[in-house]
């Protein structure tokens, strides 16, 4: 009846994962306690679970991988801890649990915390950036976010029932086929990659429509904002690579399930070519979330620095370099597997070369700045940080291109630090300038400087303190992954390493008081004008946050830099301005297509992992069944009023007024 579903599969003897779900599950039940005690059940239902407004979607994409962060960053203080005291010693995680949280950290970081995080701010601020009112198939888009949701709760329940693989973040075979991992954790992983792959696919290609197709009037591809332009690289890099990852894990599925042998030596499949499809989509992946980093930094430092980007046209040009090369890389990854010296040099010298439109664009942001009234504020500090940091990591990068240096360092935590290096210094600066950048614009009202400046050097330092020390032990030859060592010169490293990680942990509690103190200061912080940072682009042009309809009028595009052509023109201007007329706006309607569709995909990954084929049935039959149902609706589309349209946007117009005329009087 439930397949392979046992009472032995919930780990009574394990505190830590048990007091860990425990602590989480409380957790669960007293928000949702708390939620229908107040009666706000209706609201959430109405407003964001149904919701189809790119910029609600947006904000759960966020706030899913911050929480998502938290779960990953347990593993993250686990694993330097456990490190930290194993010496001639096996610590407090024991080896089969130890293996479950690196596999479990890496998952979650790369497709739980980085992939949302960027998908979310490109969701809020691309058509707002591009003066439309949605993205090209907002139904589709709640589809695409609530199966990310789908994928990242099946690898949480695999914490209490089951358990995660043990394979690392990539399931490399044999180690992955069945007869090495017999139990249900390398299910885990395929079944909430599959699925949350999906979603991520269907987002690539709703923005990729949206970016190419539905922009508003004069908005052509070389006037708009360079956010856009990484938005699209990356979307298009979703579009050819995430196909592959799919294709690859559903093979390794049929090996698992149905005992073919795509990838086991022994029954004429062959793992290389395993290690070829992974890298085919896992170096694009790099790229697919730096690159929407590089814009969040262009978008930053332009408005920061009170000047144009400098170079624009080479910074396009730079970005879809970057994305055709990271295609022509994927073997850097395994050069010590036998390629061949011929292989091996042209894919490190082509790893070479994709760092120069790297480069073009760190000069750009320099040039940016220079001669610019240059304002140290948060999102200006992530950006400089992250160039300080990323310059690093790509150098290692650069120095790692090199096959000999590449034999010498494979699979040490010199390549740890690396990724990391580009990861944090990239990735997670880029989200954080960008969560910092463009909250007020979702919510209305500013974070808190202070604690965002604390925040942001806590990161910077235990950045530097917990991982450059890591290059220092692979060069000293500990390779990744061990659970305990012998070796007591290894040892000061890894408790400072271990130091840098609570100075991290420090800088995450100063976000969690710094949006607590902002929500309590909120009136304090509020931003009437609709452009609290003097912006460039087009998402300041309405007011923060924006209504469902985003623009009562849609933009006329004459040049680059929309916004700050709009406000030169308003300075000059003289007489008084005219009337506008305003017209009922239609806009789509809100949908539960994405949360049911989830909720029946949710019951069938749960199912397929156990081998529960009733549940398989029911789950398959029920979201067809919602997709059937969502075909056949008659209404789509909900009509706002000219007189809800006029009284929103005057408003808006009298509040900015009246703040820029007190603001020229003072």
């Amino acid at each position: 009846m439930l397949g392979k579903l046992t009472w032995d599969a919930v780990p009574f003897d394990q505190p830590i994962p048990m007091i860990a779900s425990g602590v989480v599950a409380l957790g669960i039940l007293a928000v949702l306690g708390w939620v229908v005690i107040r009666g706000h059940l209706p609201y959430l239902w109405r407003e964001w679970i149904t919701s189809v407004d790119h910029k609600r979607i947006g904000v759960m994409y966020t706030l899913l991988a911050m929480v998502m962060l938290l779960r990953g960053f347990s593993d993250a203080i686990m694993m330097r801890a456990q490190q930290s005291l194993a010496f001639h010693s096996q610590g407090f995680l024991p080896p089969e649990h130890y293996d479950q949280v690196f596999s479990a950290h890496g998952t979650i970081m790369i497709f739980f915390v980085a992939m949302p995080f960027m998908i979310g701010l490109m969701n809020l601020v691309v058509p707002l950036q591009l003066g439309v009112r949605d993205v090209a198939f907002p139904t589709l888009n709640s589809v695409g976010f609530w199966l990310t949701a789908t994928g990242a709760l099946l690898v949480n329940i695999s914490l209490v029932v089951g358990e995660f693989a043990r394979t690392g973040w990539l399931p490399y075979p044999p180690l992955s086929e069945l007869a090495y991992s017999p139990g249900v954790g390398v299910d885990y992983y395929l079944w909430s990659l599959e699925i949350s792959g999906v979603g991520t696919l269907v987002a690539g290609i709703n923005l990729v429509t949206t970016i190419l197709k539905v922009r508003t009037t004069g908005m052509n591809l070389l006037r708009m904002p360079m956010f856009c332009w990484t938005s699209l690289a990356t979307n298009l890099l979703i579009v050819a690579a995430f196909p592959i990852l799919t294709a690859t894990l559903a093979m390794l599925l049929l090996d698992r399930y149905l005992g073919f042998h795509f990838f086991t030596n022994d029954g004429g499949g062959n793992v290389m070519m395993f290690m070829n499809l992974i890298w085919a989509w896992g170096h694009p992946e790099v790229y697919i979330l730096v690159l929407p980093a590089f814009g969040i930094f262009s978008e930053v430092i332009s408005t920061f620095s009170g000047k144009p980007l400098f170079g624009y046209r080479s910074m396009v040009a730079a970005t879809m370099a970057i994305c055709i090369l990271s295609f022509m890389v994927w073997l850097h990854h395994f050069f010590t597997m036998g390629a061949g010296a011929d292989v091996n040099a042209i894919f490190g010298i082509a790893t070479m070369i994709i760092a120069v439109p790297t480069g073009v664009k760190v000069f750009n942001w320099l040039f940016t700045m220079y001669g610019g009234r240059v304002r140290f504020q948060t999102p200006l500090l992530w950006s400089l940080g992250f160039m300080v940091t990323f310059i690093i990591g790509g150098m290692t990068g650069v120095l790692m291109a090199v096959p000999p240096v590449a034999f010498v360092l494979h699979n040490s935590l010199f390549l740890v630090a690396h990724f990391h290096n580009v990861i944090i210094g990239g990735v997670l600066f880029g989200a954080f300038a960008g969560y910092t950048y463009w909250f007020p614009k979702a919510f209305g009202f500013k974070l808190h400087e202070g604690f965002g400046k604390a925040a942001f050097w806590c990161w910077l330092v235990g950045f530097y303190v917990a991982f450059m020390p890591l290059y220092v032990l692979g060069l000293l030859g500990m390779t990744r992954r061990m659970q305990h060592y012998d070796v007591p010169e290894w040892r000061p490293w890894l408790v400072v390493a271990a130091c840098g990680a609570t100075l991290i942990m420090c800088g995450i509690a100063f976000q969690i008081v710094q949006l607590v103190v902002s929500i309590r200061q909120r009136e304090q912080l509020r931003d009437e004008t609709g452009d609290p940072w003097d912006g460039r682009s087009l998402e300041w042009a309405t007011t923060s946050p924006p209504p469902a309809f985003n623009f009562a009028f849609l933009p006329e595009v004459s040049g680059e830099d929309a916004f700050w052509q709009f406000k030169k023109r308003a300075a000059e201007q003289t007489g008084s301005e005219e009337k506008p007329e305003y017209r009922a706006i239609e806009i789509p309607r809100n949908s539960p297509t994405g949360f049911v569709c989830a909720f029946f995909a949710t019951v069938m990954g749960f199912a397929l992992i156990w081998h529960i084929w009733w549940m398989v049935a029911v789950g398959a039959i029920g979201a067809f069944a919602t997709f059937v149902v969502f075909a056949w609706r008659d209404n789509d589309e909900d009509t706002i009023p000219a007189d809800e349209v006029a009284r929103i946007d005057r408003r808006h117009r009298a509040l900015r007024h009246a703040i820029l005329s007190r603001e020229a009087a003072e």
